[in-house]
């Protein structure tokens, strides 16, 4: 997919391919930048939030995330007004925590890249498990959570 216009330098193959997986992600779900890392087969969460602060705003980027569910600084209010608009899961801050944004609920949000359930969740919870999971990229294939992921 070509993301660059004729007056922007390419983007390098890396950020494509993340690029690639967050537009993967289904409305309502995330993965964190380690998952993609993860599932790329390379790199890892510093390289892909730098990718995501470089580039991301050529794809959905609120929907590549911190692993603690906290929102992205200096953007809470726009990812939360995406967020409200998936319905994506948040935790609602507590009364103590007056003025404080919600966070991700990342048990139900986070996306593991395999097909989703009739309850909306992919075929597993939380960290690797065997799934297969699919994405158009480069076309290498990449042991994900002893499932093969085609990127």
């Amino acid at each position: 997919m070509d993301r660059v216009s004729d007056e922007l330098p390419e983007l390098p193959e890396y950020a494509e391919r993340v690029l690639d997986v967050a537009e993967q992600i289904p409305p309502g779900r995330v993965m964190t930048y380690g998952d993609v890392a993860e599932w790329l087969g390379e790199g890892g969460p510093r390289q892909v939030g730098r990718v995501m602060a470089l580039y991301g705003a050529a794809a959905p980027w609120w929907r590549v995330v911190r692993s603690d569910g906290a929102l992205l600084p200096g953007h809470e209010l726009r990812a939360l007004g995406h967020y409200r608009e998936e319905s994506t899961p948040l935790r609602e801050a507590s009364r103590a925590a007056e003025g404080h944004l919600p966070r991700l609920d990342m048990r139900r949000a986070r996306w593991d890249g395999g097909a989703e359930g009739a309850d909306g969740a992919g075929s597993r919870s939380g960290r690797a498990e065997e799934t297969t999971v699919t994405a158009r990229a480069a076309g290498a294939e990449h042991e994900v959570g002893g499932g093969a992921a085609h990127i």
